[in-house]
């Protein structure tokens, strides 16, 4: 069941063993359940936990955190709170862990009063709340710029003799440097220091994109050069933060000169420095360079992810270059990677206009087989944009067959 990518395969093999007389235990589920969960096949979904319920398997309470997130990543934040309640009756027992988990899952779907009404009840349920619990929903409070509460409940945590964690700090730090409050934020990790608590790389980070905000880019470069003298080893993510600012500023080369940098300084670039780059060339119109930091990536074994593949194709679609953004495409798809709806549409779009008809219907076809479905109006966009080049009746002729 692990070895299988595909989670209908996967199905089929489950229901296959299963007539054969084979009683699934709860490996076999939660395999399953797991690849379902993430292609967003949430009947499959609720059909197995169904099952599971009914033979009363013991469940994992993994299992149970894992869905929470894949339901709140598409939305379904509904059904995440009914299942955390109905945890017990999959005879699973519910810890602190599915609570956090939950609560996340809810302030990251901006119902941060359902989150607080969950924690309020927390004690009562049986839960003793930890640093976790407060940093999520003290999060929520920042997010909405209620800094007062989110103090109250800091105050909170130390009455109930929560020790405040890194992250808690981090938390406040984040929030004053996004309102430019930079110098507050550095007395925060002077308090923070004070009481046993030791700066990490994102600590910096956050102080160094305040400063960057600010327009002191020389400031926040000598931050992330002077940090290890105080104790704390820089990381990629602060070399992320000053990458960043400098795309955004169209300064590439700048933001090149950076990567060479830190290979100097023996520093492993990751996935994520690699598509601060991608993605500034792409939208500089500089695809072709961009697609040789792709090949450059995969030859110093970095791993493209979804969205390194995702802003080529875009870059490609850019520029007129739709060949260029197919050919992106297959090497994506042939990674176990699915672009966005939108990015498939731009794609067709632009091989109907260039008259690759043969490429769109295959981009549409990769469409249907991962069940990703246009409304009337995505269609509608589709047609309009795509008609400049060919007869209305032709193009929706070939669509419907492909449809069919």
């Amino acid at each position: 069941m692990k070895q299988i990518h595909n989670p209908d395969e996967a199905l089929s093999l489950f229901h296959e063993y299963y007539q054969m007389g084979y009683k699934h235990d709860y490996p076999s589920f939660s395999s399953l359940i797991y690849k379902l969960a993430k292609s967003r096949n949430f009947e499959a979904v609720e059909n197995l936990l169904g099952v599971l319920h009914n033979l009363n398997i013991h469940c994992k309470e993994t299992l149970f955190c894992a869905l929470f997130h894949h339901y709140g990543k598409a939305g379904l934040t509904e059904r995440a709170v009914e299942l955390f309640h109905e945890m017990p009756s999959f005879n699973c027992v519910r810890s602190v862990q599915s609570l956090n988990s939950v609560l996340n899952v809810l302030v990251e779907n901006d119902r941060y009063s359902d989150a607080k009404e969950l924690f309020d009840k927390s004690k009562e349920m049986g839960f003793r709340p930890n640093s976790v619990t407060f940093n999520v929903i003290i999060k929520g409070l920042l997010e909405r710029a209620e800094l007062n509460e989110a103090c109250n409940l800091f105050d909170e945590m130390l009455e109930r003799n929560v020790e405040p964690s890194v992250v808690t700090y981090n938390s406040f730090i984040g929030h004053l440097c996004k309102k430019g409050e930079v110098e507050k934020a550095k007395s925060l990790v002077e308090d923070m220091v004070k009481k046993g608590k030791h700066p990490t790389a994102v600590t910096y980070a956050l102080l160094m994109e305040g400063l960057c905000s600010s327009g002191e880019y020389k400031e926040a470069k000598k931050m992330m050069f002077d940090m290890e003298y105080k104790g704390c080893k820089t990381k990629v993510i602060n070399f992320g933060v000053l990458m960043n600012y400098l795309g955004k500023r169209g300064e590439i080369e700048e933001a090149k000169s950076l990567l060479s940098e830190m290979k100097k300084r023996r520093f492993k670039p990751d996935v994520v420095i690699y598509n601060i780059l991608v993605n500034y060339l792409c939208k500089g119109s500089r695809v072709e360079e961009a697609y040789k930091l792709l090949i450059e990536m995969q030859a110093k074994g970095v791993e493209p992810n979804a969205a390194t593949y995702r802003m080529m194709i875009d870059g490609f679609c850019m520029v007129g270059d739709f060949q260029g953004a197919l050919k992106v495409l297959n090497v994506m798809l042939k990674s176990r990677h699915c672009p966005r709806l939108e990015t498939f549409c731009r794609l067709v779009a632009g091989l109907l206009e260039c008259g690759r008809m043969d490429g769109a219907c295959f981009v549409l076809e990769e469409i249907e087989k991962r069940k990703l479905s246009l409304d009337f109006e995505a269609w509608e966009a589709l047609v309009r944009d795509a008609c400049s080049g060919l007869e209305t009746t032709e193009l929706l002729t070939q669509i419907v067959k492909v449809e069919k």
